[in-house]
C-alpha cells in the first residue's frame, strides 16, 4: 500500500498547522479537536493518495477547508464536512460509521453530498429550472450547497487535477448553479474569481485582449483615477471624515458583457472603474447619515446619473450586502463610485456569512440560525431577482425523478410508481406491475423520491382496477384509472342490458320506464347504465329481481299481450326527435356538433362517459375513430315519424361571377321557405365563392335545396359542408 513518505508528512503538518492557526480565533478548542478528528480520518483513509497533477490529495481538502473558513467565514461543521464529503464514496468508511462518530448532521452532509454527485444527468440541461430544483430537492442540510461550490471553485483553481472530460461537465455546474448561488449570497469576490475562470475556459482570446489592454492602459488609467479622486480627497478631509479610499478596474467579463451588450470595442466602454469610499469608525445609529453626506459630496464635485443611483442601505439585499452606488461622470469617463462603512465593506467582501457573524457579535447568532438564513436565500421566491430562482415550494411539494434514458419527471411529493408510469404514458401506467429503482424491484404503491431512477416494468394481463385510486396522487393518473373504470362500466352494462331483457321476455314482462324507475328506486341506484353493471357483475339477485317486479300492481307493470303492430312500435323508445332500443331510455341526447345531423341522416349514437347519448352521422370521421376504441358504445338509433324542430346546416357554393347569381340563389331560398342565420360571398378571379348558414327541418328539404340550387345556370358546385 502507498503511504506518505516523510517528507510529504512533514509538508502536509505544516500546510494543517497553518490552517489551525488561521481559525484560532474564531473557533474554540472543541470544534478544532472536532476538525482534527476528521482531518485525522482523511489523513489515514487518503493515505499516499494523489491528485492528477501528482499532488498530495490531502493538501488539497486543506485548501477547501481554508476557503471555507478564511474566504466564506464558515466553521467547524462545514470543514469537517469538507474532509470527510467524499470519504464514503472512495474509501470503506460507511456512513453509520459517520455518524457514529461525528454525529448525525455531520452523516446527512456527507450523504446528501454522495447524492447530488451520483445524480444520472443523462439529458437533462445544467441550466434547466428544473434541474436546479431537483438539486436542491435532495438536500436536507444547506452545507452540501456551500462544500459543492468550495469544491468547484478548488477545481477552477486547479484544473490540472481534474480530468479534461468532467472538467467540461464542472464548467456547467460552476455558471449554472454555482455563480447564481454565490451571487445570491453576496460572495461576490468568489463569483468574480469563478466568471474570470469560466472566461478564461470558455473565451481564452477576448479575455486576453481585454487583459492586456487593461495592462497596456494601466499607467493613464492610475493617472486619470488619481486625477478624478483628489478633489473627493480634499473635500473629505474639510468635512472632517475619516476614510480610505480603494479603486479598481472592473472584472473582464463584466467589461466583455457590456461589450457584447452594447456591441462596443474597449474603447468606447467607459465605466470600466469602481471607486470604492470606505468611512471608518462610523457609529451604527450614523452610518446611513454618514453615507449620504460622502454622497452629497461626490456629487456636488461630479454630475451624477440619478438613474444609476442604487440604495442598498435603505433596504439592503437579502445577503446581507449594504452600501450606496451612483455613477458619476469625469470628463468624457463614467466612473462607479461605492460608498460605505467598514462595517459594510466587511460583509461585501465576505458576502453572508460575514454579514450573520457580524449579527452574532452583538445577538449571538448561531452559525445553524445562519444557515437556516442562506437556505431561505436559496430556496425563497421573493429573493433576489435571478432568473435561476430556485423556490421553497418546489422542495415542499415536488419531486425529480429520472426515467432510464435520463429524462427528468416532475411529479408531487408522495407520488408512487403508478404515479410515474401513468406520467409516462397511459398505456403504461394500465399495464404496470412494479418498478425497478435504483435497482431494486418495487411495488406500484412505493413512494418514489427525488433523484430515483425508475424503469416501469409491465404486464400485459395488467389492467386497472378501483383500488389503484387509493395507490395514486396525481389527477393525470386518477382521471386515465377513472376513464378505464368508466368504460369497462359501460362495457358490463351492455352484456347486463342484454341480460335484464332476454330475462323480462322469458318472464313474459314488457319493460316501461315506470318499471325501471321502480327497480332503480328499490335498489337505490342513480341511472340504468349502474342498474345493468350490477346485473352483469351479479351483484343484484336475479330470483329477488323478479320478485319485486312481480309483486309490483298492474298499474306499474303492464302483462297484457300486445298486437304485432304495437310490439313492433315497443321495441323502440322516442326520446326527442330519435328512437332507440328501449334498453336505454334513460338516457339524455344531444347532436354532435362536429357532423351536424338533421333529420333524415343516417345516425348512431354513442354512450358517453356521464351516460348521456351523441348523436352522429354514420359517415362522420370522428364516428370511424369511436368504433375502433370503443365499439361496445356505439348504439344503433332511428329518427322519430315527424321531425320535431329546424336544424342548423351549412352549406358551400361555387358559381361564375355573373350578374343576378346572388338574386337567383335568394330565390330559391325564399322559395323553398328556408331561413339564413348567415351567408358571405368572396369574389376569385371570375368565380364566386358562397358560404351559407341556415335551418333546415329535414335531408328531404335539404336535398331539394341543394338539387335547385345545383340546377341554376350559374353554379358550378353546391355541397353539404357538415
Amino acid at each position: 500500500m502507498v503511504r506518505y513518505s516523510e517528507k510529504e508528512k512533514a509538508i502536509i503538518d505544516v500546510a494543517y498547522k497553518a490552517f489551525i492557526r488561521s481559525v484560532g480565533n474564531v473557533m474554540d478548542a472543541e470544534q478544532i479537536g472536532y476538525i482534527e478528528k476528521a482531518y485525522k480520518l482523511a489523513l489515514e483513509k487518503y493515505d499516499g493518495r494523489k491528485t492528477l497533477s501528482g499532488g498530495l490529495y490531502i493538501l488539497s481538502l486543506i485548501e477547501m477547508a481554508n476557503i471555507a473558513a478564511n474566504e466564506i467565514g464558515l466553521r467547524s461543521k462545514t470543514v469537517v464536512g469538507i474532509f470527510l464529503h467524499r470519504i464514503i464514496h472512495e474509501t470503506d468508511v460507511t456512513l453509520d460509521y459517520i455518524k457514529e462518530h461525528f454525529g448525525d448532521r455531520i452523516a446527512l452532509i456527507v450523504e446528501g453530498y454522495d447524492k447530488i454527485t451520483n445524480i444520472q444527468i443523462g439529458r437533462v440541461s445544467f441550466q434547466s429550472e428544473q434541474f436546479r430544483r431537483l438539486y436542491l430537492s435532495l438536500i436536507e442540510d444547506i452545507r452540501v450547497v456551500l462544500i459543492k461550490i468550495i469544491h468547484r471553485l478548488y477545481d477552477v483553481r486547479h484544473r490540472e487535477d481534474v480530468e479534461p472530460k468532467a472538467f467540461k461537465n464542472y464548467l456547467k455546474e460552476v455558471k449554472y448553479l454555482c455563480i447564481p448561488i454565490v451571487h445570491r449570497l453576496g460572495l461576490y469576490e468568489i463569483k468574480k474569481e469563478l466568471e474570470e475562470k469560466v472566461m478564461i475556459y470558455e473565451y481564452p482570446d477576448e479575455f486576453e485582449d481585454i487583459k492586456n489592454k487593461i495592462m497596456v492602459s494601466s499607467t493613464e488609467q492610475e493617472r486619470l483615477m488619481e486625477n478624478f479622486l483628489a478633489p473627493i480627497r480634499k473635500a473629505l478631509e474639510e468635512e472632517h471624515i475619516d476614510n480610505y479610499i480603494k479603486w479598481r478596474t472592473k472584472s473582464i467579463p463584466s467589461i466583455y458583457e457590456k461589450m457584447k451588450t452594447n456591441n462596443l470595442p474597449f474603447e468606447q466602454i467607459f465605466d470600466i472603474f469602481a471607486v470604492r469610499i470606505i468611512i471608518k469608525n462610523s457609529k451604527p445609529s450614523e452610518e446611513k447619515t454618514d453615507c449620504w453626506r460622502v454622497y452629497s459630496i461626490v456629487t456636488n464635485i461630479y454630475q451624477p446619473n440619478p438613474k444609476r443611483l442604487r440604495d442598498w442601505i435603505t433596504s439592503p439585499k437579502v445577503s446581507g450586502y449594504e452600501s450606496l452606488h451612483t455613477t458619476v461622470q469625469a470628463d468624457k469617463n463614467w466612473i462607479e463610485v461605492q460608498i460605505r462603512t467598514e462595517r459594510m465593506d466587511d460583509i461585501a467582501e465576505r458576502g453572508s456569512a460575514a454579514h450573520w457573524q457580524y449579527k452574532g457579535k452583538n445577538k449571538k447568532q448561531t452559525t445553524d440560525e445562519w444557515l437556516n438564513q442562506v437556505r431561505e436565500i436559496l430556496e425563497s421566491p421573493q429573493y433576489g431577482v435571478l432568473d435561476e430562482r430556485l423556490s421553497n415550494s418546489y422542495k415542499s411539494d415536488k419531486i425529480y425523478v429520472f426515467t432510464p434514458n435520463g429524462d427528468l419527471k416532475q411529479l408531487p411529493v408522495g407520488a408512487t410508481v403508478l404515479d410515474f408510469a401513468f406520467d409516462i404514458h397511459t398505456q403504461v401506467g394500465s399495464r404496470c406491475s412494479g418498478a425497478n429503482v435504483n435497482g431494486k424491484l418495487q411495488p406500484i404503491r412505493y413512494e418514489l423520491n427525488s433523484g430515483d431512477k425508475v424503469e416501469i416494468l409491465t404486464n400485459k394481463k395488467q389492467v386497472p382496477k378501483s383500488d389503484w385510486l387509493n395507490v395514486v396522487t396525481t389527477d393525470k393518473a386518477k382521471s386515465r384509472i377513472k376513464r378505464y373504470l368508466k368504460d369497462q362500466e359501460m362495457k358490463e352494462a351492455e352484456l347486463g342490458s342484454a341480460l335484464f331483457y332476454r330475462r323480462l321476455k322469458n318472464w313474459k314482462i314488457t319493460y316501461t320506464d315506470k318499471l325501471l324507475t321502480e327497480i332503480l328506486k328499490e335498489y337505490n341506484l342513480s341511472s340504468g347504465i349502474e342498474f345493468y353493471h350490477q346485473i352483469a357483475t351479479e351483484k343484484i339477485d336475479i330470483i329477488r329481481l323478479k320478485d319485486f317486479i312481480l309483486s309490483l300492481d298492474d298499474n306499474k307493470v303492464i302483462k297484457e299481450e300486445k298486437s304485432e303492430d304495437e310490439s313492433v312500435k315497443d321495441k323502440d323508445v322516442k326520446v326527442g326527435e330519435v328512437r332507440i332500443g328501449n334498453n336505454l331510455c334513460d338516457l339524455a341526447f344531444k347532436m354532435a356538433k362536429c357532423c351536424t345531423p338533421i333529420h333524415g341522416d343516417d345516425v348512431v349514437g354513442f354512450i358517453s362517459i356521464n351516460g348521456g347519448v351523441t348523436i352522429h352521422r354514420r359517415d362522420c370521421s370522428n364516428v370511424r375513430a369511436l368504433k375502433k376504441n370503443y365499439p361496445y358504445r356505439i348504439i344503433d338509433v332511428r329518427w322519430s315519424d315527424e321531425p320535431e324542430k329546424v336544424s342548423e346546416i351549412a352549406i358551400n357554393i361555387i358559381a361564375n361571377n355573373e350578374l343576378g347569381l346572388l338574386g337567383a340563389i335568394s330565390n330559391v331560398i325564399k322559395e323553398l321557405n328556408i331561413n339564413i342565420l348567415s351567408a358571405n360571398f368572396e369574389a376569385k378571379e371570375n368565380r364566386s365563392v358562397g358560404n351559407l348558414v341556415m335551418q333546415v327541418s329535414d335531408t328531404n328539404l335539404l336535398n331539394d335545396l341543394l338539387n335547385k340550387l345545383s340546377s341554376l345556370d350559374s353554379v358550378i358546385e353546391v355541397k353539404r359542408v357538415k
